[in-house]
């Protein structure tokens, strides 16, 4: 099957099509099916959606002089123009047809007035979501049920960001997303962190001596293991997707034996009671969040700035992290996190044989340090590393995060619960 191109083409005084002399402040579309292949889905997309709305517009009324069709064979294809006019007297009336797409409404910032969309891994409910909020307030947010599927929901314009996890104060990296913020092309444009405050959820009128389950993410069971014994809580722990999935879990199907560690904003939103609150082993369990768009920010000097790059080297040997830190401890830059991952083979591009060669990597770093894009010493610094890799990449430079953490209430709510650590 022959591929179809469908081509935008903008208003300009020297289109004519045969036969036709459009008055001022017409406009012209073109369609060509000369087999080309399409660019992209969005242009593909919003071709069509120019093109149907034409058409459309043919269709409901006769060619009367104002909207003239000019149809000629071409070589490699059929060849239609379409070049609507704006109608000034239809029955006495007066008639607006849709109006062309801008620059504008292909850029990855939302329209003026637009509300943002936000995607995030989990359900409603999830620590994700209240990071997303707390990093766009006002945001719609957009759930996922993988991680891979907000970065490809931002890749592919369903979403104008994601926010996700990649490390916990107590649970260490999140290395499913280091890897993903690898494979695919988003860039890092900001922070977030955000404290982890967990609740003992379960249906209205469950005793905590009726509990035999408690089921949650198992970063999230960990983090409380020690409560829960404290509290005297025989129940097997099981692991789940999320914290708010579990709750939705146990509401959906009516389980009174079981237990969920999730927020208290999952309780509200699934109809369940809240045992007790503040049941984290740790009050400061806090949880970096990063904000992913299509396009990176311009990294600026007028407020602390942090920077996150990945390298890796095809040889063995030590000598290479080692030069590599180096280039930053000279210069005085600070480093907030390293973290080393096992290599995957992937595919790059070389210049010298036309993007084909194959890569093999020992293992990658991934590397924070607290410095802007913008700074020379950060410029010279990286320059200086690409001598001693044979691979570099910026994930992003972002403001950092200076919101003050705040520790979590301990508050009992319901009269059948054990007391919180009182560490928090």
């Amino acid at each position: 099957m022959a591929a179809v191109s469908l081509v935008k083409a903008p208003i300009s005084q020297g289109f004519r099509p045969a036969g036709h002399n459009p008055r001022r402040g017409s406009g012209a579309v073109r369609c060509s099916l000369q087999g080309a292949v399409v660019a992209s889905r969005t242009e593909r997309l919003a071709s069509c959606a120019v093109l149907s709305s034409k058409v459309a517009a043919l269709v409901s009324h006769p060619t009367n002089g104002h909207v003239a069709v000019a149809a000629a064979a071409a070589p490699n294809g059929a060849m239609l123009d379409l070049v609507p006019v704006t109608v000034s007297s239809i029955n006495g009336g007066s008639r607006n047809l849709p109006a062309q797409l801008r620059v504008a409404d292909l850029c990855p910032a939302p329209m003026h007035g637009s509300v943002l969309r936000v995607a995030y891994q989990g359900v409603p409910g999830a620590y994700s979501e209240k990071a997303a909020g707390k990093a766009y307030p006002g945001c719609d947010a957009v759930p996922c049920d993988q991680f891979d599927v907000a970065f490809q929901a931002v890749e592919n314009w369903i979403a104008d960001r994601a926010v996700l996890p990649v490390e916990n104060s107590l649970g260490g990296s999140i290395h499913r997303n280091y890897d993903l913020l690898f494979r695919h092309r988003l860039h890092i444009i900001g922070e977030v962190q955000l404290p982890v405050h967990h609740c003992l959820l379960a249906l209205p009128g469950v005793r905590k001596e009726n509990i035999t389950r408690v089921i949650s993410h198992p970063q999230a069971l960990a983090q409380c293991e020690h409560t829960l014994t404290r509290m005297g809580l025989n129940a097997a722990r099981e692991a789940f997707d999320d914290t708010a999935g579990a709750a939705e879990y146990i509401a959906a199907n009516g389980l009174r034996d079981t237990a969920a560690i999730a927020s208290s904003r999952a309780a509200e939103l699934y109809g369940m009671e809240v045992l007790a609150d503040g049941i984290q082993d740790d009050c400061g369990n806090v949880t970096r969040f990063v904000m992913l768009a299509r396009e990176p920010i311009v990294p600026r000097m007028d407020r602390p700035f942090k920077t996150s790059i990945v390298f890796a080297h095809d040889k063995e040997g030590t000598s290479m992290l080692f030069k590599v830190l180096s280039a930053f401890a000279f210069r005085d830059i600070s480093l907030t996190k390293i973290e080393s991952r096992p290599y995957r083979p992937i595919r790059l591009v070389d210049d010298a044989s036309s993007g084909t060669a194959t890569k093999t990597f020992e293992y990658m770093f991934y590397v924070d340090f607290q410095a802007s894009l913008a700074d020379p010493r950060v410029q010279n610094a990286l320059a200086e590393v690409q001598e001693f890799t044979s691979f570099l990449r910026v994930l992003g430079s972002y403001p950092m995060d200076m919101t003050p953490m705040t520790a979590g209430s301990s508050t009992i709510i319901s009269s059948n619960s054990s007391p919180a650590p009182s560490s928090c």
